[in-house]
């Protein structure tokens, strides 16, 4: 029961959008997840632009043990509420939920309720962050009462076993050995690039990494289109290049930025273009393909600074027949 003695802050925290909610994993696996987690730990010495705005900080640095958590649903609702159960971690088995990389984690004990909760209103605000502490009374006042109310025993259960960690690719294919060693000499730096003066560019990634690996899976220069029709990189299976003759389109982000914002850019590429076309988004080292046929559903993910079995299935839909 809630110790009347002890302040708990309230969060809310994202679920995740209807279409590809995470809400069944926070709830099995006992975690709060945010991203993104492909920038890697949040750690204070670490800008917060590494991490698109403040709220992985926050997360990390100011969620306290025993603060109340809000599983959001949308700008109204929530299917859960979890009580804080550790202090930050960073947990790499998340990094690809439903094609998100949400490795930045609190475990967290969940009691999900009969049905959402809906607070009639706005009560969130019209665009929530994916994470953010609550202030208005008739949600603080909701949480406390519910947190008061039987049944209690969740608020002491044990945490669900996390899912174990994916297996390491054990070998790396002999044609990606070249690209995959660049990356490991140069990822690090590029994470620091205040050592460098300047963050990398989207184009530099693209020059440095995105056209090595796609050489690398066997295209040629003349079927690799830079800046093509305003898409950052267009792979074609036949020459001329036209939107007919075009493989799979890949849109280019600086390093560590989320892969979604990039997705709707491209899909408004190809609609202007009048083709339908496989998704890559990419930010040099972390590639997430989106199917055309399937309504640009993830299929296919890979780190190449951290390469796991799956990736396999990324060079295999990459590769020219």
């Amino acid at each position: 029961m809630i110790n009347e003695g002890i302040k708990r802050n309230v969060w809310q925290i994202s679920g995740g959008p209807t279409s590809r909610s995470y809400v069944d994993v926070f709830l099995k696996c006992g975690v709060g997840l945010i991203g993104p987690g492909d920038a890697g730990e949040w750690k204070s010495e670490r800008d917060d632009e590494e991490f698109e705005g403040g709220f992985v900080r926050r997360f990390a640095s100011e969620v306290k043990i025993g603060d109340v958590f809000l599983l959001r649903t949308s700008i109204s609702k929530i299917a859960a509420i979890g009580l804080v159960a550790s202090d930050y971690q960073y947990l790499n088995q998340f990094d690809d939920v439903n094609g998100w990389d949400l490795q930045h984690a609190r475990r967290v004990r969940w009691c999900k309720l009969p049905e959402e909760y809906d607070f009639g209103k706005t009560i969130f605000g019209a665009n929530p962050p994916r994470v953010s502490r609550i202030w208005n009374e008739e949600v603080f006042r909701y949480a406390k009462n519910f947190l008061n109310s039987p049944p209690i025993h969740w608020q002491t259960a044990p945490l669900p076993e996390l899912p174990a960690g994916e297996a390491m690719l054990e070998e790396v294919p002999t044609y990606l050995k070249g690209v995959i060693s660049e990356i490991n000499d140069l990822a690090p730096l590029f994470w620091e690039w205040q050592k460098t003066g300047d963050q990398p560019t989207e184009d530099e990634m693209v020059s440095h990494f995105v056209v090595p690996f796609l050489r690398s899976l066997g295209w040629p220069p003349e079927k690799i289109a830079i800046k093509w029709r305003h898409i950052d990189v267009a792979v074609f299976d036949t020459l001329p290049r036209i939107p007919e003759n075009c493989r799979l389109v890949i849109e280019a982000k600086r390093l560590g930025k989320g892969v979604e914002g990039p997705l709707n850019q491209a899909r408004d590429y190809l609609r202007q273009i009048g083709v339908s076309r496989d998704i890559i988004v990419t930010d040099g080292i972390r590639y997430r393909m989106y199917s055309c046929q399937n309504d640009f559903v993830p299929v296919a993910y890979a780190n190449l600074a951290w390469l796991k079995r799956r990736a396999t299935e990324l060079f295999t839909r990459m590769k020219r027949p």
